[in-house]
């Protein structure tokens, strides 16, 4: 009996080792989650704005529709990362929340509704893999599309959204409003 609780002990010390992280390693995962969603968004809003440029939503809707998953996916493998973007109010069912995403944009919520700072978040799951998640924030760019309709979101865009994402949400925010979250899954 002894040694099966000897056993459950060391057992219980490795899984306990192996789902935390020292101060600099989460430092160095925020600092990668942070040079990865730069570069993802930087890469993302500058083919999109470019579409906006050559001819506003009616170019920019499709592109997006056909094209952010696919650049989405290249940069992932340049950086060997697992890259989503998720939110409780999606336009674009493959980027449904996990249920750890859906408790993350739910803190996030809460944070932003009191005002206070919605700063990045590393930690390590169950299966030992390290995962960084941050904040999303609409500028006023993505009105255009995700903004109030009749407002910012004219109703032709808004129909040309929804016959792409016959089932989207992702409208009516605001200048500043928090709209989900990055994920990155770390591979090694």
């Amino acid at each position: 009996m002894l040694k099966y609780f000897l056993i459950l002990g060391l057992l219980l010390s490795i899984v306990a080792c192996n789902t935390s992280m020292s101060s600099k390693e989460k430092q160095e995962y925020l600092k990668k989650g942070k040079q990865i969603t730069q570069a993802t968004f930087k890469e993302l809003s500058g083919n999109l704005m470019q579409q906006m440029k050559l001819g506003g939503p009616p170019q920019a809707v499709p592109f997006c529709n056909l094209q952010a998953l696919p650049i989405t996916n290249q940069i992932s493998k340049k950086f060997n990362v697992t890259i989503k973007r998720t939110s409780d109010k999606l336009r674009n069912s493959k980027n449904s929340p996990t249920k750890r995403e859906i408790a993350i944009i739910k803190q996030y919520q809460k944070l932003f509704e009191e005002d206070k700072e919605l700063l990045p978040i590393v930690e390590i799951d169950s299966y030992n893999k390290k995962h960084y998640y941050a904040p999303i924030k609409l500028n006023a760019k993505c009105l255009a599309c995700h903004g109030e309709l009749r407002k910012q979101l004219s109703t032709k865009t808004d129909s040309l959204i929804k016959s792409l994402y016959p089932e989207d949400i992702a409208i009516n925010y605001k200048n500043g409003d928090f709209r989900g979250i990055w994920s990155i899954e770390f591979k090694n």
